[in-house]
């Protein structure tokens, strides 16, 4: 039997790590070619990691909650049909020798103890559980799923006490903040205090959001509309719809659809910057913003120009179900040319977005407000909305943005039940 590593896979175009969200195996489960034996968070998707061969699980090198890289090792298996004592396997991977102490004694080391995993800081806060008074049996003492699994089973919940003197302890001092200077320690925590490790979706999102501030030089115009009309009509037809369908006709589903087409007609913005040269793509892809408690996906509407305001809906509803119940794939992340970012739904009125890198720019929709409008030198309750760009300078001019604006606000403006058709 021989001893094969199963290593990280590439789970999207631009992916370059992932987190162990959970094992779904064990030391000595049999497991066959392509069964999943694991569930790995990156800044893209949720996904399964499938075994690469048939055999028996022989170590789990990857803690859960832990980052790595792509092409870095998960575990090892043992296939069958040869040698089970993985000498070459502590020759090729130096940490063999670690891996082999007895649990008891690793579990000494207690300096992974407050490196709390997402799932593992969830169940402990819907559970009522002080993670100070738990005794974790991962590597370094890091408490794992199974520990809160089996506390909750045993009924017996530890609660929020006096922290003992560990709980200052600083989880990464190897590590500051790179705004800090040098010579500024970095925070510690107090009693009380949660330390939450930055790592998979929110580790990911913040790296490219230094990317994009860093790299892109921003520059904001705001644009107010007028979209009376738009909201009669869709209240009007939204309950026939839905009825209809089986999902929700959105208001967001009509700016999307403004936005594909004003593309079509200023397609610089539907642009990239790459270094020596500036791509403007072909096809419009519209990325969106979906949020699922502390993560922030960005799935994406393919060829949206070629799409009825129905079509458009349909794949809104489809990948907020999905993003919402950890289902979204590589597929559906890829390929974005342009974002436009639901901000509205939050009541903001107002909001200047960081360009999702390496595209040109990103649209604010914000909150749908009644307000009092000169329509014919009287006064008038309108249904209004500020429409907010965030462009790179490099690629766009304030000339072409402002066109592109003033074309989307057209088209919104002239959305009503004589002139629009869902379908």
């Amino acid at each position: 039997m021989a001893s094969e590593k199963i290593n990280m896979p590439q789970l999207g175009e631009s992916v370059t790590e992932g987190t162990i969200s959970s094992w779904l195996v064990q030391v000595g489960d049999k497991v066959n070619k392509y069964d999943p034996i694991a569930e790995v968070m990156t800044d893209k998707v949720n996904a399964e990691v499938p075994s690469s061969f048939t055999g028996v699980i022989k170590e789990l090198v990857a803690q859960e909650g832990e980052t790595i890289e792509v092409g870095e090792l998960m575990c090892y298996i043992d296939t069958e049909g040869g040698s089970t004592s993985g000498v070459g396997s502590a020759k090729e991977e130096p940490k063999e020798t670690e891996k082999t102490e007895p649990v008891d004694e690793g579990a000494k080391d207690q300096s992974m103890k407050k490196r709390y995993s997402p799932a593992v800081l969830r169940m402990a806060q819907d559970n009522d559980i002080d993670l100070a008074q738990v005794s974790g049996t991962g590597k370094g003492g890091r408490i794992t799923r199974k520990d809160i699994e089996k506390i909750i089973d045993s009924g017996e919940m530890p609660k929020a006490s006096e922290a003992t003197s560990d709980s200052k302890q600083q989880t990464n001092q190897s590590e500051p903040a790179p705004s800090k200077a040098p010579s500024t320690p970095a925070p510690t925590s107090q009693a009380g205090d949660i330390e939450i490790p930055v790592t998979g979706v929110r580790k990911a999102i913040a790296q490219n959001m230094v990317r994009s501030t860093t790299e892109i030089p921003h520059a904001w115009m705001t644009v107010e509309v007028d979209v009376t009309d738009l909201v009669t009509y869709r209240n009007k037809v939204k309950g026939e719809f839905k009825q209809k369908e089986g999902f929700g006709l959105t208001f967001f589903a009509f700016f999307v659809k403004a936005v594909a087409q004003a593309l079509k007609e200023y397609p610089q913005l539907n642009s990239m910057w790459a270094g020596d040269k500036i791509i403007q793509k072909k096809d419009i892809h519209l990325s969106i913003a979906v949020a699922k408690d502390q993560e922030l996906f960005v799935p994406v509407i393919k060829h949206a120009d070629e799409k009825s305001i129905k079509g458009i809906a349909k794949d809104i509803s489809d990948l907020a179900s999905k993003a919402r119940s950890g289902k979204l794939t590589s597929a559906d992340m890829q390929g974005g040319t342009f974002t436009v970012n639901n901000t509205g739904s939050f009541g903001s009125i107002h909001s200047m977005g960081v360009i999702n890198h390496p595209q040109a720019a990103i649209l604010q929709v914000e909150s749908i407000v009644k307000r009092p409008m000169i329509v014919n030198d009287m006064f008038a309750a309108r249904d209004m909305v500020n429409l907010s760009l965030s462009l790179d300078h490099r690629i766009l001019d304030g000339l072409v943005c402002g066109n592109f604006l003033a074309r989307v606000k057209e088209i919104l403006e002239n959305m009503n039940k004589d002139t629009t058709n869902v379908y």
